[in-house]
């Protein structure tokens, strides 16, 4: 977790009555059992994290937590600080973007939350964490349903066997009049035949976000890779996610990019005795989120909630996330702070 010198930090604003509030399901989650608020809570963190994080902590559960709806609410730093600002929160140990699969079979899709702790943890708290939830997730899905009682399911079975045995009367049949002579009509044209899974999944993606607006002939050209994914057993929820997932700000090509995309992160073949039986529960993990490009892996892979190139990246560059050492005069951290002090200015 990092650790920062304290620091004097911007008043929280007040939530807005008009936050919009995420799908059920998804959005802000509290991680942790909390202790009453203080004026001491997020008092290592440089200004600009300790005044998202404050505005974070007062948000209510379900809340959306994108950073375009973070940056809405926060006037004084635009989408790419707030952006910063999670991803430093993620390495001090107060969050975690998580992935995971709801629902069943067909209905299968990924559901986005943002685990939230006012504590912060380090990275085998949230390892166990996230383990724990994904066998919460597991035992959800093993419950049975509710079946009805004995006698109300004899009764049902009785009354559907009288329905079927009772004759069933068929009305009288009358000789229906003469038909008119058919209109000559032009010929209907061909029934267009159905779109494949592969090639809906590509057309949706544009709906869900402009950047990756195909064509019909994008659709048409990128489809048969598309259905190869499809062909090693992932779903078209699992698919649509790896495409979407860590997007750059600007796509000047759409399928020149997935294209690239679909060829990269191809899923294994796995071998024909390797699959489970149709029978068998799935395991509902729970997959991180990488805070800062959005890849996915699981909790032990990606510590402090960055995948390995993300932690390399900062760890080398200006933004250095790694805990500062303790004891003497710090000055990179001191040079960090005076930049966040220019920044709010």
């Amino acid at each position: 977790m990092a650790t920062q010198h304290p620091s004097p930090a911007l008043d929280t604003p007040a939530l807005s009555p008009a936050y919009p509030m995420a799908n059920p399901g998804y959005g802000k989650r509290v991680a942790s059992e909390k202790l009453p608020r203080s004026t001491a809570d997020f008092s290592l963190l440089p200004i600009r994290e300790r005044y998202v994080a404050g505005f974070i902590d007062h948000l209510p559960e379900g809340a959306s937590m994108s950073v375009k709806q973070l940056a809405k609410q926060l006037p004084l730093y635009g989408q790419q600080a707030i952006s910063s600002a999670l991803t430093a929160l993620s390495v001090a140990g107060h969050l975690r973007r998580v992935r995971c699969p709801a629902g069943a079979g067909d209905e299968t899709r990924w559901v986005f939350r943002t685990f939230w702790s006012r504590t912060a943890r380090d990275n085998e708290w949230w390892t166990t964490f996230l383990a724990a939830e994904t066998s919460t997730e597991t035992a959800t899905i093993k419950a049975p349903s509710h079946t009805p009682n004995a006698p109300a399911q004899a009764q049902a079975q009785a009354q559907a066997q009288a329905q079927a045995q009772a004759p069933t009367a068929v009305p009288q049949q009358r000789t229906p009049p003469p038909a008119p002579a058919p209109a000559t009509r032009p010929a209907p044209d061909a029934t267009e035949p159905t779109p494949s899974p592969a090639y809906l999944a590509l057309a949706r993606l544009g709906r869900n976000d402009h950047r990756l607006t195909l064509s019909a002939d994008d659709c048409a050209t990128l489809e048969p890779q598309a259905t190869q994914w499809l062909t090693r057993g992932v779903s078209t929820d699992y698919l649509t996610s790896a495409l979407t997932a860590g997007l750059p700000a600007e796509i000047s090509s759409p399928v020149g990019f997935l294209r690239r995309r679909l060829t990269d992160k191809m899923p294994p073949r796995l071998p024909a005795g390797s699959t489970s039986p149709a029978t068998s529960t799935p395991t509902r993990r729970i997959l991180v989120e990488c805070t800062d490009c959005g890849r996915l892996g699981r909790p032990e892979a990606l510590p402090d909630g960055l995948c390995r190139p993300c932690r390399e990246t900062h760890s080398n560059g200006a933004g250095d996330l790694t805990p500062a050492p303790t004891g003497g005069p710090d000055v990179k951290a001191h040079m960090a702070n005076l930049r966040d002090l220019l920044r709010s200015v």
